[in-house]
C-alpha cells in the first residue's frame, strides 16, 4: 500500500538552497552556532543494535515523487521494511529535492537539532553539495552499512564522489543514471549522434524534437551535455564556476540554444515540464526524438504501451553524462536508525535486482556483479535483446558530472536568457 505523508510535510518549504543563496546568509548565524554532526548517537559497529532500535520506527524518505514506476518501486521497499524490521516507509513526495534541503536549513536555524521532520533524503548533485557543505548530515555512515561492501567501492570509485564532490561517507549510493536518447525508428533511420548533427536534424525536421523545462533535471542534463560538447575546454566545468569566466565558457551554449529553439516543438516557445511529460508527446506522436535519464524507460515504457515498438535507444557517439545518485541522513533526522536500516536494504542484492528490472524501474545497480554470489547474480535481468533497449555496452562512454555549482548558474542563465519568451 503507498504510504503518503501529511501535505504539510511537502509544502512547507518550497526553494532549494542550491537555487537561493539567500536563505543561506538568513539561518548563518544558526548555522555557525549548531552542533556538529551527531554520528556518535549510535554506534554504527554495532548493526545488530541498530536494528533493534530501528524496529518500530516511522521513517520520513523525502524523494522525488514525478515517476509512477519509481513511486510503486517504494511502496514495494516499505512493503519489505515493514515485513522485515516493523518499520514504517512514509514516501514524502518532492517535485524538487530542494525542499527537502530548504527544511532542513529551518529547522537548525530554529534550534531543532534532534527531531527533524526528515529521516532520509533521495540526493545527489548540489543539493548533497550545499548540505555538506553547512553540516546538514549525518554521518558518515555509508561504509559502514553492513551491504555496502557489495559495491566493491575501491573498483568502483563513482560510488564515493557526487558530481566531483567526495561523499565521505555522508550519503549512500543506491542507483545509477545515464543520458539515453530514444527515438521512432519508423521515422528516423540514422538518429544524430551529436549536439551538432542534433541541430542539423532539427533544421531538417522542425518541431519534432524538445527537452524539459529548466530547472526540471532532465532539461538542466541536456544544458550540461551541450556545454560539455561545444566548449573549447572542459576543465572549467570540474572546477567550482567562480573560478572560471562563466560567460566566455558558456557563450558555445546560448549561440547553440539560440540557433535550435526556432525548430523545436512549438519553435521553443513552450517546453514539457518533466521527462515524463516528453515522453508522452513522444507516445502521442508528437515528437520523434526524445531523452531521459533512466537508460531502460524507453524498453519498460514499449512494453507498458507508452512509446511504440518502433522505438530504440542510443548513446550519442561521444559518450553521454552519467551519475550516480544516493540516500542521505539529515544530521537532525527523528529516526535515524530506521534511515540507516532502510539505506542498508537499498543496497541489498534483492532490492538493487528488483529495482534494475525492467518491468518493474529499471534502475541501474550500482552493485558489483563479483562481489554476488552466483545465486545473487541469476536474480539480475539482462534486457539487451529487447529492440528498444539499449545495445550491450553502450553505457561504458559515460561523461562525469560537472561541479555542483555549474548547474546552478546554468539554470540561472537559462532562465534569464528564455524564462520569459
Amino acid at each position: 500500500m503507498q504510504r503518503i505523508a501529511p501535505s504539510a510535510r511537502q509544502d512547507a518549504f518550497t526553494r532549494s538552497l542550491g537555487r537561493s543563496l539567500a536563505s543561506v546568509a538568513l539561518c548563518a548565524a544558526a548555522l555557525a552556532t549548531a552542533s556538529p554532526s551527531l554520528a556518535q548517537e549510535l554506534a554504527l559497529d554495532d548493526w545488530s543494535a541498530i536494528e533493534q532500535a530501528a524496529q518500530g520506527q516511522t521513517v520520513y524518505w523525502n524523494a522525488w515523487g514525478g515517476d509512477s514506476r519509481t513511486n510503486d518501486y517504494l511502496s514495494w521497499v516499505a512493503d519489505e521494511l515493514e515485513a522485515r524490521h516493523n518499520i514504517e516507509l512514509v514516501h514524502v513526495k518532492l517535485s524538487d529535492t530542494g525542499t527537502a534541503v530548504s527544511r532542513v536549513i529551518a529547522e537548525k536555524a530554529a534550534g531543532n537539532l534532534d527531531e527533524g521532520a526528515i529521516d532520509l533524503i533521495w540526493i545527489n548533485g548540489e543539493n548533497f553539495a550545499a548540505m555538506k557543505d553547512n553540516d546538514l548530515l549525518y554521518g558518515p555512515f555509508a561504509e559502514t552499512l553492513p551491504n555496502y561492501p557489495l559495491t566493491r567501492a575501491d573498483a568502483n570509485p563513482e560510488v564515493r564522489v557526487d558530481f566531483t564532490v567526495p561523499t565521505e561517507g555522508f550519503e549512500a549510493p543506491w542507483g545509477k543514471a545515464q543520458l539515453t536518447f530514444y527515438y521512432d525508428s519508423a521515422r528516423i533511420e540514422t538518429p544524430p549522434g551529436s549536439m551538432a548533427e542534433l541541430l542539423d536534424w532539427a533544421r531538417a525536421h522542425p518541431g519534432r524534437f524538445t527537452y524539459p523545462l529548466v530547472p526540471d533535471f532532465t532539461g538542466s542534463t541536456f544544458l550540461k551535455q551541450a556545454l560539455i560538447e561545444l566548449t573549447p575546454d572542459t576543465a572549467p566545468l570540474y572546477q567550482p564556476v567562480e573560478e572560471s569566466d562563466f560567460a566566455a565558457v558558456t557563450a558555445p551554449l546560448w549561440n547553440y540554444l539560440d540557433t535550435l529553439h526556432p525548430y523545436l516543438w512549438r519553435e521553443g516557445r513552450n517546453f514539457p515540464t518533466s521527462g515524463p511529460e516528453m515522453k508522452r508527446l513522444m507516445g502521442d506522436g508528437e515528437l520523434s526524438l526524445a531523452f531521459t535519464f533512466i537508460p531502460s524507460e524507453p524498453a519498460a515504457a514499449v512494453a507498458d504501451f507508452q512509446l511504440p515498438p518502433t522505438t530504440r535507444s542510443y548513446v550519442l557517439d561521444g559518450g553521454t553524462l552519467g551519475n550516480v545518485h544516493f540516500v542521505a541522513i539529515p544530521f537532525n533526522a527523528s529516526h535515524k536508525a530506521g534511515a540507516l536500516v532502510t539505506a542498508n536494504f537499498l543496497l541489498s542484492s534483492q532490492a538493487q535486482a528488483h529495482k534494475q528490472d525492467p518491468a518493474v524501474w529499471g534502475d541501474r545497480t550500482v552493485l558489483d556483479m563479483n562481489a554476488l554470489s552466483d545465486k545473487e547474480r541469476a536474480t539480475f535481468i539482462d534486457d539487451s535483446d529487447n529492440p528498444a533497449a539499449l545495445p550491450a555496452g553502450a553505457l561504458s562512454k559515460t561523461l562525469p558530472e560537472p561541479h555542483p555549482s555549474w548547474m546552478e548558474r546554468l539554470e540561472a542563465a537559462w532562465l534569464e536568457r528564455y524564462g520569459s519568451q
